[in-house]
């Protein structure tokens, strides 16, 4: 069910894929990535409550899944929580050092939040293992921009 529940994503029947997970969940519910995969999907659907729920469960599973990490770190980010979003996509990192998407994901909120230098450094670090990661490049760019900018108004 969880890999008819991926492949009816992956073609965006999202409420389909959300029914699969379930009854993957129903078979085996201590299944990590299912409750991931569930969280994602339910995330797309627009149910971040429910999507963070499932990401909690993936990590109660098993504490050590980088990717549920990020995953809830992007769902708490989207309802404001940006502390505990930094908190997993942090321990993403250190699960996972070289995981670029919770690098990039790091470095949004703290750009946002005028952390520029850090942001710089966790861009830097994304984009020595994605050079193409185009979004990062951009987001460097207007980090250094935006410092050099500050720095020349002292």
């Amino acid at each position: 069910h969880n890999n008819l529940a991926n492949a009816l994503k992956a073609g965006g029947d999202i409420q389909a894929a959300i029914v699969h997970y379930h009854k993957a969940l129903a078979i085996h519910p201590d299944f990590a990535a299912a409750h991931n995969n569930l969280g994602n999907a339910l995330k797309v659907s627009g149910d971040i409550q429910a999507a963070i729920v499932h990401y909690h469960k993936a990590l109660q599973i098993n504490r050590d899944y980088a990717d549920a990490h990020n995953n809830l770190g992007n769902a708490l980010a989207l309802t404001g929580n940006l502390e505990e979003a930094i908190l997993h996509y942090q321990n993403a990192l250190k699960l996972q050092p070289n995981f670029v998407q919770a690098h990039y994901n790091l470095d949004a909120i703290l750009q946002t939040r005028g952390e520029l230098q850090t942001a710089i450094d966790h861009y830097r670090l994304a984009l020595r293992w994605q050079p193409d990661f185009a979004a990062a490049r951009q987001n460097l760019d207007i980090a250094l921009a935006t410092l050099r900018g500050a720095g020349s108004k002292k």
